[in-house]
């Protein structure tokens, strides 16, 4: 049972503060042919997970679609939940239209500056709206099963940043105002210093309670009624995907 997550090498963003950056911008892990990777994913299927759950696979796109599109010849298929920083192209996400169920991407940043700083991409803001946009057109709100598992739809990770409370509110003024407050919201207070951020006078401290407690009452109020919010201090559970129960895990490269 459980969310079949199946991380990948490599990410989009290079972010400062990455508590994964062996992986993300080192690239380590296991390689796997194509072959193998199927057969991983048939793997997950068969011990019982409700979807399979890809972490960063951008760079490795052709791969990961060869992969999913022989099992679906072999009548072999979960729910594909694309799990993403949220900068992505709109050509990619096009490309993948009617292979993606459920799109989980962060809305990381409201400012150029700070996304230039904490993640060397400057044009964040500006790429990862029209990213949410086209997931939105894609799969619509949030669906779920009878036993509230995500089926499909499009989840919106808002993590708040040390100093950046007023983005993340910022990003959810203008979820309300593109999308609606149909749009799944995932809260979280849960970042900590890591890679190059320990230390550092502005990302080395973890989110204040009231930066946080701002974040969550600006939720409330601009109406947003589905997903989660993270208790502060709590670490996150994503509940929706099924991440509750003992997900199988696997690292390729």
């Amino acid at each position: 049972m459980g969310s079949g997550v199946v991380f990948f090498s490599r990410c989009t963003l290079r972010c400062l503060y990455c508590q994964n950056h062996r992986w993300s911008q080192r690239g380590e892990g296991a390689p796997r042919s194509v072959d193998e990777l199927v057969e991983i994913f048939r793997s997950l299927q068969q011990q019982g997970c409700h979807n399979w759950n890809l972490v960063s696979p951008t760079p490795w796109l052709p791969f990961v679609v060869d992969s999913l599109r022989r099992l679906q010849r072999d009548g072999v298929s979960l729910p594909v939940v694309y799990n993403t920083s949220g900068f992505e192209s709109v050509g990619t996400l096009v490309a993948l239209e009617g292979l993606v169920d459920v799109y989980l991407a962060d809305l990381r940043y409201a400012s150029e500056a700070t996304a230039a700083e904490a993640s060397d991409a400057g044009d964040y803001v500006m790429v990862a709206r029209a990213a949410l946009t086209e997931m939105w057109h894609q799969t619509g709100p949030l669906v779920l099963d009878s036993d509230g598992v995500a089926l499909s739809g499009t989840i919106c990770r808002l993590l708040v940043l040390p100093g950046c409370a007023d983005e993340a509110v910022s990003s959810m003024s203008w979820l309300a105002d593109t999308m609606g407050t149909d749009m799944a919201l995932s809260v979280m207070c849960q970042y900590t210093p890591a890679h190059k951020a320990v230390g550092d006078a502005r990302w080395g401290r973890s989110v204040s309670r009231e930066e946080y407690d701002l974040v969550v009452r600006k939720a409330e109020e601009f109406g947003f009624a589905q997903g989660w919010i993270q208790e502060y201090g709590q670490e996150t559970r994503e509940d929706l995907l099924g991440e509750n129960m003992d997900a199988k895990t696997t690292v390729a490269q």
